[in-house]
Parts: C-alpha cells; sequence; structure tokens
C-alpha cells in the first residue's frame, strides 16, 4: 500500500513538472499581448516585442508614440478582438494571426483588420513566441516616416434672437490690433498700453514670442467694430494695423447682458470638466446668461478629419517626385449650432432696461440708475417678454476681452453690475399679501366682508411677543377688510390673517402657487421658499412678506396669473423659448375663480382708488390692477434696515402684459413710489 502510494506520488509530481516545464503556445501569448493592448498597457506590450522589433522603436518611443496617439485622437471604447484558429499554420519558427481593431476618436469610429507575425526566440535560455510589431499595427496605412494630422473645422456658433428675429447674440466681426514687429518704439508702446488697456509688460511679452520675426504682424487685442475713435486713434500710430476678425457681437449691449451673456475662451478647468463632450482647448464657450446655459446647444460640432501623411517618396513611382496621397482615416462631418428663439421682446427688454438704468432710449450700463431687476410677461400664454437686471455691463467689451483694471472696478463695484437679479429671490415684501389673501379665503380663515377691528400702528398677539410688534403705515380708526387691507396694504391685517390659517395650512397654500418648487424655466432661477416657520412671530410676518419668504421676480409674475380674467384661479407657466408650448397650467386651482376675481378686484382698486398705495400708476385711457410692497432687510426690530421696493401689474381688462419690478435701497426715497413710477412709464411706453 505505502508502495502503490508513493507512485501516485511521483506521478504527481511528474505531472506538475511537465505542467510547469511546457511552452507557452503562440496563440497564449498573442492573446496575453492582445489584452494588454485592450487595457493600454503599451509598457508591458513592449516586453512583447520580437528582437527585431525592437532594433526599430525603443520602449519609450512606443510607449510614448501610442500615448500621444491615442490621446490626440480621443481614442475610447478600444477593443482589440483575436479569435483563435482551430490549429496553428506554422511556417518553421513563425506563425501568422489575423485581429480586428475597433474603436471610437474624436472623429468617429475607426475600425480595421491586421496580420500579427510571431516568431519563437531563446532568451536567457528559454524558447517563447514574440510579436514582430511594425507601425501597421497602430493603424495599417501607418508606414515608418507617415505621420498622423488632425484637421478640425469649427462650427458656426448658434445665434439667439427674440420673438421677431432681432439678434441678441449673433456671429459678427471685430478688429484685432496688432503691430508690425520692429517697428515699434517706447512712445508707440505708451500709447498702445493707453488706449488698449494693457500693460506695457504685455505688449513686450507679445512681441517677444519666439516666432516673432521682424516684419510680421502681432495681434494684441480685438476692439469692436463700434469704437471708431480708438480705431481711429490705434491706426494713427505708424507700427499699429488692424485687420477684421469674427466676434461674438451683442446689438442690445447691457440691456440684455444678464439674460444673454457673453462668450470667451475656454480655460483649462472649463475643459476639464465637460471632458467627453466634444470640446477642445481652442474652443469659445458662454461665460455667462444663456449663451452659458445654452452652451451645448449653441456650440455646435467641430468637423474632424484625421489623416495619415505619407511620407514624401512613399508614393507609386517610389522617388521623392512623387506625391502619394494621404490617407483619411476618421471624418466627422462640422456641425453647425441651433439657432435659439426666445419669447424676448427687444423693443420691451429696451424699454424696462432704460427706466431702470436712467439711461432714457440708450443701452449704456446703468451706472447713475436704480439697482434691481425687472421682468414683463404675456399672464396669458406664459411668454417672457423681458428679464432685466440692473445696472449692468457691456457684454460686447466683456467677449472682446476686459482689461484688468476694468474687470477688477466691475467685481469691486458696491452696486454689482455683474450680478444677475432676475435670478434670485428676495423678500417680497406686501406684494405676497394676495397670496396670503387666496390661501386665507380658500381655506375659510379670511371672510371678505368681515371688518376688523385694528386699532392703532403696531399690534402684537399676546405679552409672550415681548417687545415685538407688527406695524403698519397706514394707521386709521375704521374696521378693515380685506379689501382695504389690499388698499391700504395693512401689515396687520394680513399676520393675523397668516396666524389664523396656521402653519400647516399656510405652508399647503403657498405650494399650490409653486413655492418651493423648481418651475422648469431655461434660465436656472432660485427657487421661491417658505422659509422657517418656527415660531407665530415669524408666521405672522410672513403672512405680509417678510420673514423668510424669498421669490424670484419671475415667480412673482406666475404667482399672480390666476387672477388675471380668463386663467379661472390657474397659474400659468413662464416660458421662454419660443417653441415651448404657451398657455401651459403650472398650476391648476391655485385659487378658485370665485375668490380670483375677488382679490383682482381689489388689485385694481390698489391702483384705481385715490387711497390706494399704487394710485400714481393710474393713467386714464388704460386702467391697472396691481400690488406695492417694501421689504425692509434689518437684523432686528428698532433698526432701520435697506428697503427694497415693489411694484406688480397687469391691465384687467386686456391682460396681454405683466410687469414686475423690484428697486433696492429705497429707504428714505419714496418706498414703493419709486418702481410704481417706473413701471408706470414703462406701460406707456410699450401698451
Amino acid at each position: 500500500m505505502k508502495k502503490l502510494i508513493g507512485i501516485l506520488i511521483l506521478l504527481v509530481m511528474a505531472a506538475v513538472f511537465a505542467g510547469c516545464s511546457k511552452e507557452p503556445t503562440p496563440e497564449e501569448r498573442f492573446s496575453d499581448y492582445i489584452a494588454l493592448w485592450n487595457k493600454q498597457k503599451f509598457d508591458k506590450m513592449y516586453d512583447y516585442l520580437s528582437n527585431d522589433a525592437k532594433q526599430t522603436i525603443t520602449k519609450e518611443e512606443f510607449t510614448t508614440r501610442y500615448q500621444k496617439i491615442y490621446e490626440d485622437l480621443q481614442i475610447t471604447d478600444l477593443k482589440i478582438d483575436f479569435k483563435k484558429p482551430k490549429e496553428d499554420k506554422k511556417a518553421g519558427e513563425q506563425v501568422r494571426y489575423s485581429f480586428s481593431a475597433k474603436m471610437n476618436s474624436i472623429a468617429g469610429a475607426i475600425h480595421f483588420s491586421q496580420k500579427a507575425k510571431l516568431q519563437e526566440e531563446k532568451r536567457d535560455d528559454k524558447k517563447n513566441w514574440y510579436v514582430d510589431w511594425n507601425t501597421g499595427f497602430i493603424f495599417p496605412e501607418l508606414k515608418e516616416g507617415d505621420t498622423i494630422g488632425l484637421s478640425t473645422v469649427a462650427p458656426k456658433r448658434g445665434e439667439i434672437v427674440d420673438r421677431d428675429g432681432n439678434g441678441l447674440a449673433v456671429n459678427g466681426q471685430a478688429y484685432e490690433v496688432g503691430v508690425v514687429a520692429g517697428k515699434e518704439d517706447a512712445a508707440v508702446l505708451e500709447s498702445l498700453s493707453s488706449l488698449l488697456g494693457m500693460p506695457k509688460e504685455q505688449i513686450t511679452k507679445a512681441l517677444g514670442a519666439n516666432w516673432v520675426k521682424p516684419g510680421l504682424f502681432v495681434p494684441l487685442k480685438k476692439v469692436s467694430r463700434d469704437d471708431q475713435e480708438r480705431i481711429d486713434q490705434l491706426v494713427a500710430l505708424e507700427p499699429v494695423q488692424t485687420r477684421k476678425v469674427e466676434a461674438r457681437e451683442y446689438p442690445f449691449g447691457a440691456a440684455a447682458a444678464q439674460l444673454v451673456g457673453y462668450v470667451g475662451p475656454i480655460t483649462a478647468d472649463e475643459l476639464e470638466k465637460r471632458k467627453g463632450k466634444g470640446y477642445t482647448s481652442r474652443d469659445v464657450i458662454g461665460k455667462r446668461g444663456l449663451e452659458q446655459v445654452l452652451d451645448e446647444q449653441l456650440k455646435g460640432t467641430s468637423g474632424v478629419k484625421i489623416v495619415i501623411k505619407k511620407k514624401a517618396g512613399s508614393g507609386a513611382a517610389g522617388d521623392a517626385a512623387s506625391a502619394p496621397e494621404d490617407v483619411v482615416l476618421a471624418e466627422k462631418p462640422v456641425v453647425d449650432g441651433k439657432n435659439v428663439k426666445l419669447t424676448i421682446d427687444a423693443d420691451v427688454q429696451t424699454a424696462v432696461f432704460a427706466e431702470m438704468a436712467g439711461t432714457g432710449s440708450d443701452t449704456g450700463s446703468g451706472a447713475s440708475g436704480e439697482a434691481g431687476t425687472a421682468a414683463v410677461m404675456n399672464p396669458v400664454t406664459g411668454e417672457t417678454l423681458a428679464l432685466v437686471s440692473s445696472p449692468s455691463f457691456d457684454p460686447n467689451q466683456a467677449t472682446l476681452g476686459f482689461s484688468a483694471e476694468e474687470w477688477k472696478a466691475l467685481q469691486e463695484d458696491p452696486r454689482q453690475p455683474l450680478t444677475t437679479r432676475f435670478k434670485q429671490a428676495y423678500a417680497p415684501g406686501s406684494v405676497m399679501k394676495p397670496l396670503t389673501a387666496a390661501v386665507g379665503l380658500s381655506g375659510g380663515a379670511i371672510n371678505p366682508s368681515e371688518a376688523l377691528p385694528i386699532l392703532g400702528k403696531q399690534w402684537q398677539k399676546d405679552k409672550s411677543w415681548g417687545g415685538y410688534f407688527v406695524t403698519r403705515v397706514h394707521a386709521g380708526t375704521d374696521p378693515v377688510n380685506l379689501e382695504k387691507a389690499l388698499v391700504y396694504s395693512d401689515n396687520i391685517y394680513f399676520a393675523q390673517a397668516a396666524l389664523k390659517i396656521g402653519k400647516e395650512g399656510f405652508t399647503a397654500g403657498l405650494k399650490k402657487f409653486g413655492f418651493e418648487e423648481d418651475l422648469g424655466y431655461p434660465f436656472p432661477l432660485e427657487k421661491s421658499v417658505i422659509g422657517g416657520l418656527g415660531n407665530e412671530i415669524a408666521l405672522a410676518d410672513s403672512g405680509y412678506g417678510q420673514g423668510q419668504v424669498q421669490m424670484s421676480v419671475v415667480h412673482l409674475l406666475a404667482s399672480y396669473t390666476p387672477f388675471v380674467s380668463g386663467n379661472g384661479g390657474n397659474m400659468i407657466k413662464p416660458v421662454l423659448l419660443e417653441d415651448e408650448a404657451q398657455g401651459q397650467v403650472l398650476k391648476e386651482a391655485a385659487v378658485s375663480a370665485e375668490h380670483a376675481g375677488l382679490i383682482a378686484a381689489d388689485l385694481r382698486k390698489v391702483v384705481g382708488d385715490a387711497a390706494g398705495t399704487a394710485h400714481a400708476a393710474e393713467m386714464a385711457d388704460y386702467p391697472l390692477a396691481g400690488k406695492t410692497g417694501t421689504a425692509e432687510m434689518k437684523q432686528k426690530q428698532g433698526e432701520t434696515g435697506a428697503e427694497n421696493g415693489w411694484f406688480i401689474a397687469y391691465n384687467p381688462d386686456t391682460p396681454n402684459l405683466m410687469v414686475a419690478m423690484m428697486v433696492e435701497g429705497v429707504q428714505g426715497r419714496g418706498g414703493s413710489g419709486i418702481p410704481v413710477k417706473l413701471v408706470k412709464n414703462v406701460f406707456m411706453k410699450i401698451k
């Protein structure tokens, strides 16, 4: 028995030894090589190369070449496939296999088939199979001395136009200003620095670049074609020349800068974030506004061609005189960007901005006008006709390039011209009261005919509120019903209403008006929020638009659409793109048709009645309904905080225009009377 066990052990050991000493087959070796290739382990692939192949290329050259080609061509989804043959067909110490390669590149799909030769070689007293590699393994048409070229054709960027086709962002031209190298002197550099807003060191650096030679044109900066006075001063300098180049133009300038934005060269960080989306280091992308929001749609797709450039003399004639044809490896046609048509009316946009900026019919930046925001919409269709933020900046200069001083001045300007105010949410103040009225009427907390005995200017629920009081502006002795509360904008009435509605009812009611929700608007807006209602004071303050309630100007417009005749209490979805469906119901029955009509009648009296807070907006031939509001930003009662003035209005008889405006810093200057005056002026221009 022991003898039998011993024999078995010897047999097992012999089998193991035989297995260990077995030479790898050529197909096993090639399979391993293919596996490394699919993983792009180029340094390890080199170890599988035959001695003859290694004579033609070093390991560093082999690895670097593969990596550079694959990176430059943006090779992805690499799949090298090798099907093992049923039997090896050896020719002495050589064997040949067919393999296929598939991959995606910046120019599209590439696929080819190729044959590989393996040969048996002895290294370190051991025989093994090695790949007789050549450049055809990269691409079959690639021979020694050939190079791979990559050419791109930039797409035409899509334009942004208003509802009538007027260009808001268009493809135009600018002057590129430069200097003929070798002719500049200290005086010229000084003048250039001043006229272009460029440090002399930056100009000197450009003129000292490696490629610059005497007589060559050295571009320095692009200047708008409209800046003719500066162009004339520049070309008066002898070595200065200009040439027309393609450039993005913004015909309505500062009036639509925050809405449309501008474009600029892509940065390394921006390129990294867009990796895999077809962007290159040469691209121009949207930096702000709709140029940024809709960049992928506007950008288009570059046309790309990958070409194997044949070495001279490798043509059919086989001599230097022959002109071998280049081989197109892959090609993707250029696809121009898509145009975007907005519901915006450029004339309305300009009129509103001019009123806020104090520029009349000008489209200047509004540096001396009001800071704030305004929006205009058709309350029946939901079409946005204007989105304005003031003060603003010149997008034409932004896309051509601000100087360091200009950019610093914009960033440090206390009026914040770079802030897009119409996307932000603010405390609405008393323009919130019609919404509180709708919620209260719906739940029965408000009886419109009931007059509440509110006395004095201040009120608190009880002593538990300590030193906190709700204060109203209009302090009468008569009882206050809903109509008077809206006409006189009575804070105490709506504070009491919010308490009667209760935290849960108030929250649920405001959500019926789209609070705490994304409106699905193309331009990203901050959500309108209810905020914390942790105690009775917070709830009472929220009832008249203080507390932590915040709304964007676009949402404010949408929230008033249920009061418009014909909408039946439905809240209409605001739209910005021309191809969006109009008249969409965002919130069905946000308020009943009966209650909507009741509130609408009171809103008309806010303007029409002599005692109404917005009576200054009354026009004999054009009735307005609306609501004023003043939101005070202060840390605690007793302080005098900054105030934002609000006014929202529409024509109840012909409801095709609704305007909402917020003006910052109205304290001591007339409060909400400022936006009342400006909105009235807007209606007088655009009605």
